[in-house]
């Protein structure tokens, strides 16, 4: 099943390993071979510049989302088929989830993480029920996975919480998960016990 967006949260940091950036390329070129707009963040720094860069070469439709405090840095992607400037991070946040299918979570530092946790503390809440995948190249996300388990283990979150999230360790992995028929989260608010 090809989902006609997929949000793609990443670093933009330009000093991480090559092995990370030729991930995001390949990500990037097969989402716009199977037809899927990317929507991220509207850079062209880091993993967030790759990933898009390899999607318009692809022929791909991409959607960037960017606050105006960070185009005032210059950072801005101009080559996007379209770019939206809003005025602050929620409100970049709230559109990349309205317009999107899906999210793939590739590496990245404290954006990655902040949006991370929020797409899937909206999952929890119910306010979406799209499919999350973790990227997690080379164990790069295991620590984060071992905390989720831990809030789990240690009574702050449910058992079914950790089917918010979906993870693959490999770019064939993660289109595999992609294509497989969205699974619902079934859990539920600790008050609704």
């Amino acid at each position: 099943m090809v989902l006609p967006s997929v949000c793609v949260y990443c670093g933009s940091s330009d000093l991480v390993a090559q092995r990370f950036k030729s991930s995001a390329h390949a990500i990037g070129a097969e989402l716009a071979r199977r037809g899927s707009r990317l929507i991220y963040g509207g850079g062209h720094v880091g993993l967030m510049g790759v990933v898009a860069d390899a999607a318009l070469e692809a022929g791909g439709v991409v959607i960037g989302i960017i606050p105006e405090h960070i185009r005032a840095q210059e950072v801005q992607h101009n080559g996007l088929t379209e770019l939206h400037v809003v005025p602050d991070m929620h409100t970049r946040k709230r559109m990349m989830v309205e317009r999107a299918d899906a999210f793939i979570i590739l590496p990245g530092g404290f954006g990655t993480l902040d949006e991370t946790f929020e797409i899937l503390t909206w999952k929890k809440l119910k306010l979406h029920n799209k499919p999350i995948i973790l990227f997690n190249q080379d164990g790069f996300w295991n620590d984060v996975i071992a905390l989720v388990d831990k809030t789990i283990t240690e009574g702050f979150s449910q058992p079914p919480d950790r089917a918010l999230f979906q993870e693959a360790k490999s770019v064939e992995e993660l289109f595999s998960l992609l294509d497989e028929p969205a699974q619902s989260y079934t859990g539920t608010l600790f008050g609704q016990m």
